[in-house]
């Protein structure tokens, strides 16, 4: 259910589909599909990566450096309400695009009602410890008293949209599974839009800095929240038309077959989230060691690196709904040329993203403050720059871990994740802050020869820069390597519709 609209993302999708397809890379038919799924998703995130630009941004002019930094550094904490939902979100799209695929209607309800259920278990007590512990959480990342209480401020508050941004994620990931993206683009686009205009009072209006910018969040996603779970039930939404399937809101929830289902093809994807997010925490801890002005030019091209993924958003989505019901249907070679295809079309949407911010990089970042004197601009251009030529191969791992996930086959996107942040990137990271040194461990026996020690200076910027590079090349090679073997038809073999229990 896909409608026209004149909207640059998507003529600027079918113009470089196009072009593959005059260059035999994919197929005209695929590039159409693709692109009618993932232009709407790339729309949500745009809108959605906007608002978290923009509250950077607005905190930035209203309260200045030590704003930025301090939500910069709670960022991370909220970013788990994306790691448990996302992470359950990972099983609900794989079983709703096979039911969808397979038109076993009456079977998605319950894959709904229980991956709702779960999001509430795993994301209310991380609600309950922002509230509790917000500064104490902070201090875990830095020691500049400044940041922490900005940081503190706009966790507590922000913690309470945890559970709902996480069944935000539930309801956009069963649209899309219903090869639907039109709705939750407007859905959750029009919720960050309104995000914006909150804050934009509460910031500037009501003059609530970061309180403001943190309720803002909650009031979106409670608003987002609403209308997804008005539509699922209703089966329709004014304006949006009607939808597949209709959700009974006293069905049961804790089915267990579903729940191991959604559990076992989720925890891995949760994994690879968590890997993510549970690194940025020493990683940021790192670049607190390179000083204010420094972790505030991170946190502001982490900003600008966010918009730039949000390819990553349409063609990881597009991948899981297209291959799974190719899968629903049982035609596995159709579903690996999907998956194939949609990599190179993400890749080349990739490179012209990041040509454009390489070329705009300093007048980008000078949005972010009214006083470029006390922000170090130079070092954010530079990270700007190594994240667009690290952000392209993000096309070959979101794309390539979208058709895994929709086989189920979840864990080697986790794998990839796991090494490319712990064992190189945060590495690198530590290496550009203080460098490394390794004492001689003494003389070679009998020859009385001293070993000398190993000094690496510190890398300084260019660590960070490396490190940008690290975390997406590792889990791209890992992930398409994957992919390549095959084996993910087979492991998407037990989750397929005539395994999957009943609805009720």
């Amino acid at each position: 259910m896909t409608r026209r609209f004149p909207n640059p993302i998507r003529l600027c999708l079918q113009w470089i589909g196009l072009a593959l397809a005059r260059l035999e890379l994919i197929a005209p038919e695929r590039a159409r599909r693709t692109t009618a799924l993932a232009w709407p998703r790339i729309v949500t995130g745009l809108a959605r990566m906007s608002k978290n630009a923009v509250d950077v941004a607005m905190v930035g002019v209203a309260v200045g450096s030590t704003a930025i930094v301090g939500v910069g550094y709670a960022a991370p904490f909220w970013g788990l309400a994306f790691t448990v939902g996302g992470g359950i979100a990972g099983g609900t799209i794989a079983l709703v695009s096979q039911r969808y695929g397979a038109d076993a209607y009456d079977q998605l309800g319950q894959a709904i009602r229980s991956s709702a259920l779960l999001v509430l278990v795993g994301s209310l007590p991380i609600t309950a410890a922002f509230w509790y512990s917000p500064a104490a959480l902070l201090s875990l990342i830095s020691s500049d008293p400044n940041a922490i209480a900005q940081g503190a401020t706009y966790l507590r508050i922000v913690g309470l949209g945890v559970p709902f941004a996480g069944l935000n994620l539930i309801g956009s990931r069963t649209f899309v599974g219903m090869d639907d993206a039109w709705t939750p683009m407007v859905v959750r686009a029009g919720g960050a839009v309104a995000n914006i205009a909150l804050n934009a009072v509460l910031v500037f209006g009501l003059e609530w800095g970061v309180a403001g910018a943190a309720l803002g969040t909650v009031l979106s996603n409670v608003v987002v929240t609403a209308t997804f779970a008005a539509g699922l039930v209703a089966g329709r939404l004014p304006g949006l038309g009607s939808f597949p399937v209709a959700v009974d809101p006293f069905g049961s929830y804790a089915h267990a077959d579903t729940v191991r289902d959604l559990l076992t093809i989720g925890l891995p994807v949760f994994g690879t989230k968590l890997v993510w997010t549970a690194a940025e925490f020493p990683m940021l801890a790192i670049v607190d060691l390179f000083g204010s002005e420094t972790a505030a030019a991170y946190v502001i091209t982490r900003r600008i690196w966010g918009l730039m993924n949000t390819p990553g958003w349409g063609f990881g989505l597009a991948a899981s709904s297209l291959v799974g019901q190719e899968l629903g249907t049982g035609d596995e070679r159709r579903a690996e040329e999907y998956g194939r295809e949609i990599v190179r079309f993400a890749v080349a949407v990739y490179a012209v993203a990041a040509v454009i911010v390489f070329v705009f990089a300093e007048p980008i970042v000078l949005t972010f403050t009214s006083n470029p004197d006390e922000l170090a601009v130079s070092t954010a251009v530079t990270l700007i720059y190594a994240a667009c030529i690290a952000v392209v191969l993000q096309g070959v791992y979101t794309s390539a871990a979208g058709a895994l996930k929709a086989s189920g086959d979840t864990r080697w996107p986790f794998y990839g994740q796991l090494l490319g942040m712990f064992g190189f990137a945060i590495p690198l990271t530590y290496l550009g802050a203080v460098g490394l040194r390794i004492p001689s461990p003494g003389t070679v026996p009998v020859l009385e020869v001293p070993i000398p020690g190993v000094a690496i200076p510190p890398l300084g910027v260019a660590g960070l820069g490396l490190a940008f590079l690290a975390e997406t090349a590792v889990p791209a090679v890992i992930n398409y390597y994957r992919f390549s073997t095959g084996r993910w038809k087979a492991i998407s073999r037990g989750y397929r519709p005539e395994t999957a229990p009943s609805d009720d």
